[in-house]
This record gives structure tokens, C-alpha cells and sequence, in this order.
């Protein structure tokens, strides 16, 4: 029988023997075991898939909404205010500064005219700063340093029938406009 193996290994020199016998090609044989394995990787894979797609398409009947504060609110009554001063209460909530003069009172805008950031009041300079690129801008709103390139905004202010001080930011008035001096710009006390 040694005989024959060797008469068909001189006859066909490129013939491997099957892949059964050959023991050399262990790791290229899929066992039963491996294979479920692949098999059970692919499913999972498959449905982390299509619950990625599923939670997209439930995101879908969701509408994006974004909350903001109100835009019109009560600020209270005229005393509340010190002449001189600007009251920071409403920075935060609101984005707005009330400030009272010998003249009345007028609501500004927190947000900086050159990109949108939020200045500081300097209370010791009697300023707001822009900590962004040092725009200044004086008390009443006025812009003097840096690359503002127009002076803060002011929202409508009135009184309401108790008495009780109205900001309107739906309604915004531009001092190079010349809307500063409508009525509604300004709360005369």
C-alpha cells in the first residue's frame, strides 16, 4: 500500500491529499462551533442595526423644540429701581438689564451687537464690558471701544394697569435707527 501512495505522489506531484488527512491545515477548517459563533455575530449585528434604524425613525415623530424664556414679563414697579444704577436681576432669566436714569427707565439687551456675547457690568468703570473682544458700551447703552459696531439693543417697556413695569423682547429698538426715542423705547417716571 506504501507502494501506491507513492506511485500517485510521483504521478501527480501537485495533488494535495484531502483536507481531512491533511493535518497542517488545521485553522482553515470551520468547525461546527466556529461557525455558529459567525453566525450568532452577524444576527446580533443585524439587530443592533436595525434597532439603531428603529430608534431613529421613533425620534422622527418627535418634534424638535427648543424652550425659551418668556419674552414678555413683569419687572416690577417703578420704585423698585435706584436711579443711577443698573439692575442685573433679569441677566440671567431674561437676558435684560433695567436701568434707571434721572429721566425714566429703559430695558436693554444683554447680548453684545458685535458676535452675540454676553458683556459685564462694571459697576466700579460704570461700563458693561465684553469679556468676548472688549466691546464697551456706556450705561445707556451706547457703544464707545472695541468692534461693537452699534450700540445694545433696548426692548419695549411700558406700564401696565397696576401699575407694574412691562418688557416686551418682541419689540427691539435701534439707537442708529433713531427708534430710541419712541415712546415705547423709554419708561418716562
Amino acid at each position: 500500500m506504501a507502494e501506491t501512495d507513492k506511485k500517485t505522489a510521483t504521478k501527480d506531484p501537485g495533488r494535495r491529499p484531502p483536507a481531512a488527512l491533511d493535518h497542517s491545515s488545521e485553522s482553515a477548517i470551520v468547525t461546527r462551533r466556529s461557525f455558529f459563533s459567525w453566525l450568532s455575530f452577524g444576527w446580533l449585528a443585524f439587530i443592533a442595526a436595525t434597532g439603531g434604524f428603529f430608534t431613529m425613525m421613533l425620534r422622527f415623530f418627535f418634534p424638535n423644540v427648543l424652550f425659551e424664556p418668556e419674552q414678555t414679563f413683569r419687572a416690577g414697579f417703578p420704585d423698585d429701581y435706584v436711579k443711577g444704577e443698573v439692575d442685573l436681576r433679569w441677566k440671567d432669566k431674561f437676558g435684560v438689564w433695567m436701568v434707571r436714569n434721572d429721566e425714566g427707565i429703559y430695558a436693554l439687551s444683554t447680548v453684545c451687537t458685535h458676535l452675540g456675547c454676553t458683556p459685564n457690568w462694571l459697576s466700579n468703570e460704570r461700563k458693561f464690558k465684553c469679556p468676548c473682544h472688549g466691546s464697551g458700551f456706556q450705561a445707556s447703552g451706547i457703544n464707545f471701544e472695541g468692534p461693537a459696531p452699534r450700540p445694545l439693543e433696548r426692548y419695549r417697556i411700558v406700564l401696565a394697569d397696576d401699575g407694574q413695569i412691562i418688557v416686551d423682547k418682541t419689540r427691539k429698538f435701534q439707537q442708529e435707527k433713531g427708534q430710541w426715542s419712541d415712546p415705547e423705547a423709554f419708561l418716562k417716571v
